[in-house]
């Protein structure tokens, strides 16, 4: 059947309109076992195929690319590079997303390929049509462009593409569409600086990180509210801790929850800021972040008592989070009756809130207790049966009514708190 493949494409080569051989085509191809396309790579001439793709027939494009999905399955990333790279800067700049979706599917085979993505490397061409991908209205395209760029990044020679040269201004042009493809350049760019202290050092300078991060701190509230998810996933590595430490945006962050106060619009970002410290505490040390910013565990019992089932969700996250540690543990322990209250509160909301919200409280709840082997002191011991007997008036009673509700989650999510307190 593979041999049947072959003389379709050709008969597709041949003719004007072959719609009727392309359906045959489909038809084969689909048909026909992946190894046996392979054997005959050398015998697939995908060119008319890609030149179909160029006229005006929604039928004849949707068949092509079906068909060009397939057959280049069969093809390796190398032979692509070279010998297709024409028709891969068309297919990015064709009106169909189908076809820029195909095109981008490749480029993502081409990068993961130490051999063939020297080819797309010294194609600025097409590496330029890849940027502007990022700013076109289908969202998958957008984020095939981003993978693609991200990977190509992992080496010098990529890094050296995207900041030094033309395609740093092309990056800066695309941003200036909409704030929403501004934030897709961000998110590139923070994926980039996440690799490496190199890579970060090469964002930094590009100015893309310092516009993210005075955004962050302007006056928008909902931009701040989108760029702190971004600046929390530069926390995550060492290295852009360091480099939010250094730049002050810590302490930024931190002065902006002591303000949130007398701000009436401080609930679009506040959860997200409180989230950035509760990482933050966990990555590093969460004793010398909850001394260093009081605020943050402030602001932490403060949305547990809101009525707002958003802020109250953050602060029983953020305690599950801190409490996972034993230092952790600790720092919440030395709160006194600050954090009972917040137990009980929790204890409540297990009982009154949303599945959803239940569930929460459960997971965090399964988090304070737990104790590895070698944490099973005494003192530990008593604490996490006193932190129990803190959620309600009969905790036991409480978990095994949550135990006995119709819902999946709440089973899972009880039978880990019971798992917890077989260790009392």
């Amino acid at each position: 059947m593979a041999a049947q493949a072959v003389t379709l494409l050709r008969e597709v080569a041949r003719l004007e309109a072959p719609l009727e051989e392309l359906r045959a085509l489909q038809s084969v191809v689909h048909a026909v076992p992946l190894h046996e396309l392979r054997e005959q790579a050398a015998e697939l001439r995908l060119g008319p195929l890609f030149s179909l793709l160029n006229e005006n027939n929604r039928e004849q494009t949707a068949l092509c690319v079906s068909i060009l999905e397939r057959l280049l399955q069969a093809v390796g990333p190398v032979h692509v590079a070279r010998n297709l790279r024409v028709d891969l800067q068309r297919g990015l700049t064709h009106p169909d997303d189908s076809v820029k979706t195909l095109t981008l599917s490749q480029i993502g085979r081409i990068v993961e390929n130490s051999e063939a993505v020297t080819e797309i490397l010294n194609n600025t061409e097409l590496l330029k049509q890849i940027v502007y991908c990022i700013g076109g209205e289908n969202l998958s395209v957008a984020k095939a462009a981003i993978k693609s760029l991200s990977r190509i990044s992992l080496t010098q020679a990529g890094l050296e593409a995207l900041f030094e040269s033309n395609l740093l201004d092309d990056l800066k042009n695309v941003m200036k569409t909409n704030d929403i493809v501004r934030y897709r350049v961000y998110e590139l760019i923070i994926e980039i600086s996440s690799v490496s202290l190199e890579s970060l050092n090469y964002c930094t300078t590009s100015g893309l990180v310092t516009q993210l991060l005075r955004e962050l701190t302007g006056e928008d509230v909902l931009v701040r509210a989108t760029c702190i998810e971004m600046v929390t996933s530069l926390a995550y590595t060492h290295h852009g801790r360091q480099y939010l430490a250094q730049e002050g945006v810590i302490d930024q962050i931190s002065n902006i929850i002591v303000g949130a106060d007398s701000d009436p619009f401080s609930g679009f970002y506040l959860p997200g800021f409180v989230k950035f410290f509760g990482n933050l505490a966990v990555m590093d040390s969460p004793q010398q972040i909850c001394e260093r910013y009081p605020v943050f565990l402030e602001k932490v019992f403060e949305m547990a008592d809101s009525q707002d089932p958003t802020m109250i969700g953050v602060a029983v996250d953020t305690v599950g989070i801190l409490g996972s540690s034993v230092e952790g543990k600790q720092v919440l322990q030395k709160t006194g009756t600050r954090f009972e209250h917040l137990l009980t509160r929790i204890g409540y909301q297990a009982k009154n809130a949303s599945t959803e919200l239940k569930t929460r409280c459960l997971d965090a709840v399964s988090s304070l207790l737990y104790l590895s082997p070698e944490q099973q002191t005494d003192d530990f011991l008593r604490m996490a049966e006193s932190w129990f007997a803190s959620l309600s008036q009969d905790s036991l009673e409480l978990f095994r009514g949550i135990s006995n509700q119709p819902f999946p989650e709440l089973h899972c999510a009880a039978l880990k708190v019971f798992t917890m307190l077989s260790l009392f």
